[in-house]
């Protein structure tokens, strides 16, 4: 088991790197597995997540090589696409993206047995939009007793698909399997998210026919076969987030490199509404935040609007302004789990049905806290490095997950942190 420690009060300052984007590596190294040639992806981020879906990729036949820390090499020539194909390991039923595969291996295979998906308890995120897009290409579905999803199909014909809710798993997955199948398939009203363009590209890089990817309508005219390709995924929007928002906190200044300043402009407004002072340039950002910060209003959106992703730092950073914020979740029921442990360290939180409301705080004290989820974890990080006191954060493995050498990164900028292991 590990555990941060981390001694608070500094103001963070410097330059930090982000790395590649998780969630579209993960949409990425699954798409990878739907062509027999090598597939080469740059800037895929050293992660839990990604190490474990890579193993998962393994485990069934693929080869997988790092050629470096970011770089790996992907063939799934050896994957065996009949009925004894089954995706189940102790791993994958831990990260959400296990459902990538369901969509890969159908669209290649025409048929999938993938785990059930885990991830974080951050609420409801059911599937049923994907087995919707499943069944209308032409698929059988169905969920067995042991938590696992089987897709097969004799073939798959493109169809209009309607998505109920914006939901970027489901769009992803979708595309994945519309990819080869016979004719035309259009998604409407489908996620617009950064990582939604990254694998429309990854696929489109392989040979795929696909237009629309960043906008509500995208159209899918399905291939007979993808090829090899090489590919560098974009940098990871919720990491840079992150960052800027630890830079608020801590009344520092960070230089944020290796962005897409366009990615973050729903966060940098908000920011800049606190009174932080965002800098854009072509590829990073620059945030300072040196005097008193100010309430604000934030409600999270599907892209472009305010990322759910990023709703805990943000409200790390907003429980030191003055007078009352209000955050409005309309994404995910379960994203509030962080707010007991910041009232252990003196922020003051209300929190009614899908709506935290915060009253500003002069300061916040070092406590012993626990990480609910991912993003959860990073809150509680930012909150421990703007207190006063020692700090120490437990569950770090969902940390682990989406933050790259986190620790490093922030001791690179003045923080004082360290990664304690214990033996229970």
């Amino acid at each position: 088991m590990k555990h941060y420690a981390i001694t608070g009060g500094n103001a963070l300052e410097g330059e930090v790197v982000i790395a590649g984007a998780k969630n579209a590596a993960l949409g990425i190294l699954a798409a990878a597995i739907m062509t027999d040639e090598k597939c080469v992806i740059e800037n895929v981020p050293f992660v839990s997540d990604t190490r474990t879906l890579l193993k998962a990729i393994e485990n069934i036949g693929a080869e997988v090589r790092y050629l470096d820390r970011h770089t790996v090499q992907i063939c799934g020539k050896g994957i065996v696409g009949d009925e004894s194909l089954s995706v189940d390991d102790e791993y994958i039923r831990k990260i959400r993206a296990s459902y990538y595969l369901i969509g890969a291996l159908l669209g290649k295979y025409k048929y999938a047995n993938v785990a059930l998906p885990g991830g974080c308890d951050i609420g409801s995120r059911p599937i049923d939009l994907h087995i919707k897009g499943f069944e209308t290409l032409g698929a059988e579905v169905e969920i067995s007793n042991g938590g696992k999803i089987v897709a097969k199909a004799d073939k798959l014909k493109g169809e209009h698909i309607y998505l109920d809710t914006v939901s970027v798993g489901a769009t992803i997955n979708i595309m994945m399997a519309a990819a080869l199948a016979e004719g035309k398939t259009t998604i409407e009203n489908a996620a617009k998210e950064p990582h939604i363009v990254d694998v429309a590209n990854f696929l489109n890089s392989m040979g795929a026919n696909i237009k629309g990817a960043g906008t509500d309508v995208i159209r899918v005219r399905g291939v007979e076969k993808l090829h090899g390709a090489e590919y560098t995924m974009i940098p990871d929007q919720i990491e840079a987030g992150t960052f800027m928002a630890m830079a608020v906190a801590t009344r520092g200044n960070i230089l944020i490199k290796n962005v897409i300043p366009k990615h973050l402009e729903s966060i940098s407004s908000k920011l800049t509404d606190m009174g932080a002072k965002v800098i854009e340039y072509d590829d990073s950002v620059r945030v300072m935040a040196d005097g008193k910060l100010k309430a604000t209003q934030i409600k999270t959106l599907p892209y472009p609007g305010f990322p759910t992703d990023m709703q805990a730092q943000i409200a790390a950073a907003l429980v030191l302004s003055e007078g009352t914020s209000i955050v409005i979740e309309s994404i995910f029921e379960n994203r509030f789990q962080y707010v007991p442990e910041l009232i252990k360290m003196g922020a003051k939180i209300r929190v009614e049905g899908n709506t935290a409301i915060i009253t500003g705080v002069s300061g916040l004290h070092g406590a012993k806290v626990e990480a609910s989820d991912l993003r959860a974890g990073a809150a509680l990080v930012i909150a421990a490095l703007a207190a006063e006191g020692d700090s120490e954060i437990y569950d770090i493995d969902f940390i682990l997950r989406g933050y790259e050498d986190f620790d490093d990164k922030i001791r690179s900028l003045g923080g004082i942190m360290e990664v304690i292991k214990t033996d229970d």
